[in-house]
């Protein structure tokens, strides 16, 4: 259930971070579908905002529609179910827990349902936040909502449901953990890949104005947004118009030796990427293996009781059965 409604809630997310634009081609030798539809692009001003206002809806709107779902479809459900035994009004005669019996029972993978909500919150929280930093802010807002609401329903909507004992949280912690691999990955390609920081990088240190200099400031960017244009001849659409039009790309000018092939920067730019996903995923793996090696999962005082305990049942079962052996002997 869980993998159905990941791919399901994310598939969106993924093609606009990594695929949207990738393949459009460059003018004059556009990617077509069925040699007739050209390929979707980005916003003009990259893919990055075309994936911060995705999560934006998808974080803001769909939280408000799992509350009133939640909260509503009881609501419903109880009102309809007075309605059909015309009890408007519960008579003050009859006990509480014959009233509450006309409420809603609690589906018997409520609990998984709950489970399932807030894992998937975790992942649009944690798997994209480098594209959009307001996610952790609207999920704690939607939290802070929903503990009333559950409340709310729990107590007025539902019946009381049947507890059941539970050592932890089952296979959840696998998928938690799964899932915080995944982000830290995903956030490394996304600002290698989706945003401009790589590029904009490359082009201080190696192409800009203080690339000799070694040295930082404001007009280190200068001239970042003309580098990262390429040239096209719009007379080789045979249209009869004359002159060159920019589009975002790293390919080399019509009068080139090697017209709209790759140039040297982009191949700068991919080798930067690469060394900038590896750099990044091993040192937040590493730092969070070092907090979990420093923040033990169990505490040293938990851990010294629970051994405590072992052993004075361990000492009770022996004493037990050397009374029982010692009583057989006397007989």
């Amino acid at each position: 259930m869980f993998l159905f409604q990941f791919v399901n809630l994310n598939s969106s997310i993924f093609y606009i971070a990594f695929f949207l634009g990738r393949f459009v081609g460059h003018p004059g030798n556009y990617n077509k579908l069925f040699n007739r539809w050209r390929l979707e692009e980005c916003h003009p001003s990259g893919c990055l905002i075309d994936l911060c206002l995705q999560m934006g809806v998808i974080m803001f709107l769909k939280q408000i529609w799992n509350n009133f779902m939640e909260l509503g479809y009881p609501l419903i459900q109880n009102w309809w179910s007075r309605h059909k035994i015309k009890r408007g009004v519960q008579d003050a005669s009859i006990p509480q827990w014959e009233n509450d019996w006309n409420l809603q029972p609690m589906n018997i993978h409520g609990l998984m349902d709950e489970y399932l909500e807030m894992v998937l919150q975790f992942g649009f929280t944690t798997i994209f936040v480098a594209a959009f930093p307001l996610a952790p802010l609207l999920a704690l807002l939607n939290n802070i909502i929903e503990i009333r609401l559950d409340a709310y329903k729990f107590v007025t909507q539902w019946r009381r449901p049947l507890p059941a004992r539970a050592t932890d949280i089952g296979i959840w912690y696998g998928i938690l953990e799964g899932i915080g691999i995944l982000a830290v990955i995903t956030n490394a390609f996304v600002i290698a890949i989706t945003s401009d920081y790589i590029p904009r990088f490359v082009y201080e240190y190696k192409y800009g104005p203080c690339a000799s200099r070694f040295e930082y400031s404001e007009n280190c960017l200068k001239g970042y947004v003309n580098n990262s244009l390429s040239f096209f001849d719009l007379s080789e659409l045979g249209m009869g118009k004359s002159g060159y039009c920019r589009y975002r790309d790293y390919r080399g000018p019509p009068w080139s030796s090697k017209p709209y092939e790759f140039t040297l920067q982009y191949w700068h730019i991919l080798a930067a990427r690469l060394a900038f996903i590896i750099v990044f995923e091993h040192l937040v793996f590493g730092i969070k293996s070092f907090i979990a090696y420093l923040i033990p999962d169990v505490p040293k005082n938990l851990y010294d009781r629970i051994r405590r305990e072992k052993y004075l049942v361990q000492e009770m079962m022996y004493e037990a059965e050397l009374e029982h052996l010692q009583q057989q002997r006397r007989k």
